[in-house]
């Protein structure tokens, strides 16, 4: 009896261990899975993260005690990259005709091209009417040289007796036949030398390239457009009036680098509901962008607009679409806020509600930190 005592109370024990541990009636927390306490990044339940010092290192997140200033009030403006006129030209043909290749061949598009330089030639074709009435005059012309060539033959056997002025006379007469007779001949049909030659206006590279060995053109056709990739223009359109009188200055972003703009005016003449401004970038910003590539400019007033300036790199969205930056509020702690904003330039925003002065903010990783969760 003895040992079975024993050996019942041992099962007894461990059947206790096995046993889960309850809360008691009313607090059973058995299906509850354990917390982990991992050192990874992690989403809080009130939205915030925590990121260890190692996983800001591997992210390389910066961020920027941000301040307040007073800037120049921006907004954006449509635009698009034009043809600079001094620096760019087209090649039409005066009239109509046969493309015909140079020694040096056609041009492509992107061939770098000088002032003078050959592109290609125009044969101008005559029609079979036009030809037949060519050669009726040229058989004219023939008569008609004949007989002066005899007259002047005559007038010089009686030069003692005829006055010089009379032998100078049918000397011109024949002299102006002759002319007519090489114009009608140069002109004829399959004359080379009157090919028409069509040259690149100014040095730049092949914008546009529009022929093809063979091809038949109208007169004043576009067969090439020479741009000068150095010197292009940005045209912006401003359906504000008030503002566009009011430019200071302008930028644009570009390969992911802000180009300052030169504005050069606005035109007086309304087109489609907007009004044109011109703008020149500063050095050979615009020499990777292509003529008619839409952009967007950002454009500075007088006027100024107060807030806390950041990097638009700080500036992600939330799961409900909401503006916001990331805030430092620990060495690992980051807490999301939504802010208000306004474009100031190609690299920045003004913020100016959600964040006060002193708060540092996260300007670099911003769209890596809000995708952990």
């Amino acid at each position: 009896m003895k040992h079975l005592s024993a050996s019942t109370i041992l099962c007894w024990f461990l059947s206790t261990l096995a046993a889960p541990a309850l809360a008691g009636p009313g607090h059973d927390h058995g299906d509850t899975p354990t917390a982990t306490s991992g050192d990874g990044p992690q989403r809080l339940p009130d939205g915030s993260i925590r990121l260890p010092k190692a996983a800001q290192h591997q992210l390389d997140v910066r961020t920027l005690v941000v301040s307040k200033a007073s800037l120049p009030r921006a907004f954006e403006l449509p635009a698009e990259v034009r043809l600079d006129p001094d620096a760019g030209g087209r090649v039409q043909s005066v009239f109509g005709g046969r493309i015909e290749r140079p020694a040096s061949g056609l041009p492509v598009v992107g061939v770098a091209v000088k002032a003078g330089q050959v592109l290609a030639y125009v044969q101008p074709t005559i029609a079979p009417i036009d030809a037949a009435n060519q050669r009726a005059r040229l058989a004219e012309l023939g008569a008609q040289r004949v007989q002066a060539v005899r007259h002047l033959e005559r007038m010089q056997g009686l030069s003692d007796s005829v006055p010089q002025k009379e032998i100078d006379a049918a000397l011109a007469t024949l002299a102006i036949i002759n002319g007519q007779m090489g114009a009608l001949r140069e002109r004829s049909p399959g004359n080379v030398a009157e090919r028409e030659a069509l040259r690149s206006p100014v040095s730049g590279v092949i914008a546009a390239a529009n022929v093809v060995t063979g091809q038949v053109v109208e007169p004043r056709e576009v067969l090439f457009e020479i741009v000068d990739p150095r010197r292009m223009l940005v045209e912006a359109r401003a359906f504000d009036l008030e503002a566009a009188r009011d430019i200071e200055s302008a930028t644009l972003l570009a390969n992911g680098q802000a180009l300052l703009l030169e504005y050069l005016g606005s035109a007086r003449a309304l087109r489609e509901q907007s009004l044109p401004l011109t703008f020149r970038a500063k050095g050979d910003g615009l020499s990777a962008l292509a003529v008619g590539q839409p952009i967007k400019v950002q454009v500075q007033t007088r006027k100024r607009i107060e807030g806390i300036p950041v990097p638009r790199s700080a500036l992600v969205r939330s799961p409900a679409n909401e503006t916001i930056v990331w805030l430092k509020k620990g060495p690992e702690l980051f807490v999301p806020q939504p802010v208000k904003v306004e474009p100031l330039d190609g690299e920045r925003v003004m913020v100016v509600a959600g964040i006060e002065p002193g708060m540092r903010v996260v300007i670099q990783a911003a769209s890596l930190v809000n995708q952990i969760r």
